[in-house]
């Protein structure tokens, strides 16, 4: 089935803080058709900052909407596909700084979005994203050095970056997947890194042990152009 381009931009600065979870906490929000991706048989969610840029919509940018933050609460997923295993994500919560982009993204996937204030410092050695919510401000960040790498065959770093599908559970139940396109990331290691956040407002309960504890790792990726392709139903 031929796929049509969604979305271009580019993301970047990437910030990936990676945690361990009790599999049994991601089974409701498995969708239809995959099944947990799991990373040495442990079941992995991550925190995501980034910057989205340079964004257009079926290839028509759209005013003041070009260029933002997001931070996402996502983990692993795959399906048996035509030829072999897609490899994909499944997101919990998307904050983007912008209600538009988050109706949109609502309407065209169903994905968890939700506009909050946001706003971003980023220097040579620090990338900071932060989020508002009930007035107070949440942040993740990343300290690094140095230049970034290609991740090894086999890492940790490749089996967090290297999704390339999307899966969106439906309200009816089913599901829809969507191709994401974009070249291998270079990476940092974070020299240091943090997430505080009011985990219990605002993912939910389930989430604030796995989230409060320190991540098994943190790593900063690059980033590049990205295709989005329009989602279809399984």
């Amino acid at each position: 089935m031929k796929r049509r381009k969604f979305l271009t931009a580019r993301w970047e600065k990437l910030v990936m803080l990676n945690y361990e979870i009790d599999p049994l906490l991601l089974h409701p929000h498995i969708p239809v058709g995959t099944e947990l991706d799991c990373w040495q048989g442990k079941a992995l969610v991550s925190m995501v900052g980034f910057l989205f840029l340079e964004t257009k919509v079926l290839g028509i940018p759209i005013p003041f909407h070009r260029n933002f933050e997001e931070v996402n609460l996502r983990f692993y997923v795959r399906r048996r596909g035509p030829e072999d295993w897609q490899r994909g994500v499944v997101f919990l919560k998307e904050i983007v700084p912008r209600s538009a982009i988050a109706t949109v993204a609502r309407v065209c996937y169903n994905e968890n979005y939700e506009a909050m204030k946001m706003r971003h410092r980023i220097n040579a050695q620090e990338i900071n994203y932060e989020w508002r919510w009930q007035h107070n401000w949440n942040s993740l960040r990343a300290q690094i050095t140095g230049e970034p790498q290609p991740w090894q065959a086999g890492s940790e770093e490749e089996f967090i970056t290297e999704h390339y599908w999307g899966y969106a559970k439906q309200r009816d139940g089913g599901t829809v997947e969507y191709k994401v396109e974009h070249p291998p990331w270079r990476v940092w290691r974070a020299q240091t890194a943090d997430f505080d956040c009011d985990i219990k407002g605002i993912y939910g309960a389930p989430f604030v042990e796995a989230l409060q504890a320190q991540p098994r790792s943190a790593f900063v990726a690059v980033g590049s152009p990205v295709s989005v392709y329009q989602g279809v139903r399984l």
